[in-house]
């Protein structure tokens, strides 16, 4: 055994159980020994190379030099609540309520977030905070074999970054050219020549709203194949949306944990307020009544409930790795089942107060719709009057002369008794049957429902450039909130595995990112949009998240996996979440799984087109190369998984840990202790004053333990590298598993 091993063997053959709480709460009874360790580290030539840590100070400096740490439970919620809580909430979650039956919706979608959503939600917050990595290290922890799943997360998170950030640069967009009045999209441009004007053609076959977004926003081309250039506007757009995201996130959680106090509280205030400003407006009830009027029949069709497990499954944000990675800065003892139930009902909370707003304002707007549909056709019935239509049929206490205003109901009752009397000759009349109900049931989502519907409902507010400014403004936090989440979820793995510095990864996968993004702001980019957010993320989190399941489940062990829960939280979790993991859970994200396959099998790549001459959107199918595009986002975003697996499988990637035995921190300096040839690992462990010399001040149930066992145990556990005070703190009771040598 090695001169320098035996203050090491006193320490391994002391078996007492320190947990990081139990150092922590007890930070004053220490002995001076445990304020300033002297680390003496071996090094490949078997010279000692000592260097001190400091171990005293407060617990915020002591998280600082090993591993971040959120400044409060509220700032982690605040987190989570954000990256959960995105635009997808507001654009996403009305829409499907609205096509799926209206309230009965609530019903299914509140089932699978029990069945889906919140265990596995559960599930990811446990492993990140258990194993304190991001998802690279936890799944390469948890079976090196399938290292390739956080591989696959930081792919997926980097391609929805790409094309989320455009959003965000959309809202930038809208929000800076709300500060006019009128609105600049408030009314059709008008075209001047020497004899005449007249309004601008594309505008006047669509509407203001439209034409707005399509022509002076995007200026988009007719197809993908159509390039067109930068839209320099736009361009500048995506900068500054990227340099916000850079900003916020280039200190980690020290400075987006700050942020998010104003980018996650902000949208419910801007929610509410538009929520009771609705309900003053004329006809909001109406949108209100039209939402939850529950269609039960519609419960039955198997769609519904695959289009509500798949917003569940993305609306927490699961298989990012965002969730795991801010797991990741919790203390090892925070109640992470109280924060997995209570942000996933906030989450449910804040889509139905989105629903409400939506459908308050598109009710205020199809009210106002319904009335100039009213008048025109009104208009169309005098002219025909004794041309077609006999003044007998005009019941006699509906005024049609001019300037007089016919209700919605005489209105109806008119045009039943003419549909009825002249039912061969209705159709060669040109009039249309008006009403709110048939306003409501155009379906609108994502862009359109914010950028068309909503900003046209806007226009007819009272003071409209401020709550265009307050609408916009909201989408931009929350697009940035779930940014936060996706950008930790790329970075935290990639530091936690290459030990690179958070700045300058944090830098170059932003102007990376912002190269790429350029793709997006050329005039066919929101073809590209459109592309990235039907093919990039859906199959391959899918995926992502059922292998998740079974590496926890199934590789790791449920039993185990509880053992390791109880001994975190301080007590078992209920019985409920094991048969969810072990059987249930996983079976319904097969199924889905495989019904998304067939779903996207039988249905041929296609994206909605802006036909500029007809001023219509129109499906068209991708050209090839676009198709070929689709399949290489699905097969990059997964193919990690049976790479990694290949590699390990093989052995050309060794699974043995004597590479490393463990990895220490201290004011951003990484310290690595290798093993030497031919000598066991104890002699690699971090020598010198150990902790381990003093009685623990307050021995308990701890998810750590001391390594015990003879100088020839070496191989039979890796020292956790997160270990507090550098002594080879081990996982209780966990298996062999070396961290990532990718």
């Amino acid at each position: 055994m090695p001169k320098n091993s035996k203050a090491v063997k006193r320490a391994l053959d002391d078996d007492v159980t320190e947990s990081v709480k139990d150092l922590l709460s007890n930070e004053d009874g220490r002995d001076d020994t445990f304020k300033k360790t002297s680390l003496i580290i071996n090094n490949h030539e078997g010279e000692g190379k000592e260097c001190d840590v400091e171990e005293g100070g407060s617990d915020g400096d002591e998280e600082e030099e090993e591993r971040p740490a959120w400044n409060s439970k509220l700032q982690y919620i605040l987190a989570q609540v954000g990256f959960s809580v995105g635009l997808g909430n507001v654009w996403r979650f009305p829409y499907l309520c609205q096509k799926n039956g209206g309230g009965a919706y609530l019903v299914p979608y509140l089932i699978l977030l029990i069945l889906i959503g919140i265990p596995l939600f559960f599930l990811e917050l446990a492993v990140g905070q258990r194993i304190r990595r991001g998802s690279i290290g936890v799944w390469n922890y948890i079976s090196p074999r399938l290292g390739g799943i956080g591989f696959a997360s930081c792919m997926v998170c980097f391609f929805v970054a790409l094309y989320y950030n455009v959003i965000i640069s959309w809202s930038l967009f809208y929000f800076s050219q709300s500060f006019q009045q009128p609105l600049p999209w408030h009314e059709c441009p008008l075209v001047k020549n020497k004899t005449m004007t007249y309004v601008v053609p594309e505008c006047e076959k669509s509407s203001a709203t439209t034409y707005y977004w399509y022509r002076e926003a995007l200026n988009i081309s007719n197809n993908i194949s159509e390039g067109g250039g930068l839209n320099w506007r736009m361009t500048l757009c995506l900068l500054a949306a990227w340099t916000m995201v850079c900003l916020a996130m280039i200190k980690g959680i020290q400075s987006s944990g700050k942020v998010m106090y104003f980018s996650s509280l902000f949208p419910y205030v801007v929610l509410i307020c538009f929520l009771v400003r609705a309900l003053l407006l004329k006809g909001s009830i109406d949108g209100i009544r039209h939402m939850f009027t529950p269609k039960l029949e519609i419960m039955l069709e198997p769609k519904v409930w695959r289009e509500a497990a798949t917003q569940v499954f993305f609306a927490l944000g699961l298989g990012f790795g965002g969730v795991i990675a801010f797991s990741s800065y919790n203390k090892r003892d925070n109640n992470c089942h109280f924060d997995a139930v209570l942000v996933s009902f906030i989450n449910f909370f804040t889509s139905v107060l989105a629903t409400l707003v939506v459908f308050a304002v598109l009710g205020f707007k199809a009210n106002i719709m319904n009335g100039k549909c009213i008048s025109l056709n009104t208009q169309r019935i005098v002219s025909l009057l004794g041309n077609g239509i006999e003044h007998s049929l005009i019941p006699h206490h509906i005024n049609l002369t001019q300037g007089s205003e016919v209700s919605s109901e005489d209105y109806g009752q008119m045009m039943e008794i003419i549909k009825r009397v002249k039912e061969d000759q209705f159709d060669s009349l040109g009039l249309e049957a008006c009403s709110i109900e048939g306003e409501l049931n155009k379906a609108v989502q994502g862009t359109g429902l914010a950028f068309i519907a909503f900003t046209e409902a806007m226009t007819h507010f009272p003071a409209s450039p401020f709550w265009s400014v307050m609408f916009f403004l909201m989408l931009v936090n929350l697009g940035l909130g779930s940014m936060f989440g996706t950008i930790e979820g790329i970075l935290t793995p990639l530091i936690d595995t290459f030990k690179v510095r958070k700045e300058f990864l944090t830098v170059g996968c932003c102007v990376l990112a912002f190269s790429i993004g350029l793709l997006f702001v050329q005039r066919s980019g929101n073809y590209f949009v459109a592309m990235f957010d039907d093919y990039s993320a859906t199959l391959p989190l899918l995926i992502v998240v059922v292998l998740e399941n079974v590496a926890v489940a199934w590789v790791y062990g449920i039993d185990k996996f509880f053992e390791d829960l109880k001994e975190m939280l301080g007590f078992t979790p209920y019985r409920f979440y094991y048969y969810m993991w072990k059987y249930i859970t996983p079976t319904l994200l097969i199924v889905l799984l495989c019904t998304s396959f067939i779903q996207l099998a039988m249905k041929p790549p296609v994206y909605s087109a802006w036909i500029q001459e007809e001023a219509r959107e129109q499906e068209v199918f991708f050209p090839p190369w676009g198709v070929v595009v689709c399949i290489s986002l699905m097969v990059m975003a997964i193919m990690p998984v049976p790479v990694v697996f290949a590699l390990r499988y093989f052995n050309i990637i060794d699974d043995s840990s004597g590479g490393i035995s463990t990895v220490a921190y201290k004011k951003g300096r990484i310290i690595k202790e290798t093993a030497r040839p031919g000598e066991d690992d104890d002699a690699s462990l971090i020598q010198g004053k150990s902790p381990s010399e003093a009685p623990s001040p307050m021995p308990g149930n701890s998810i750590y333990r001391k390594q015990s066992g003879g100088g020839t145990g070496g191989n039979e556990a890796d020292t956790a590298p997160n270990g507090r005070y550098g002594i080879g703190y081990l996982m209780a009771d966990m298996p062999d598993m070396p961290e990532s040598d990718l």
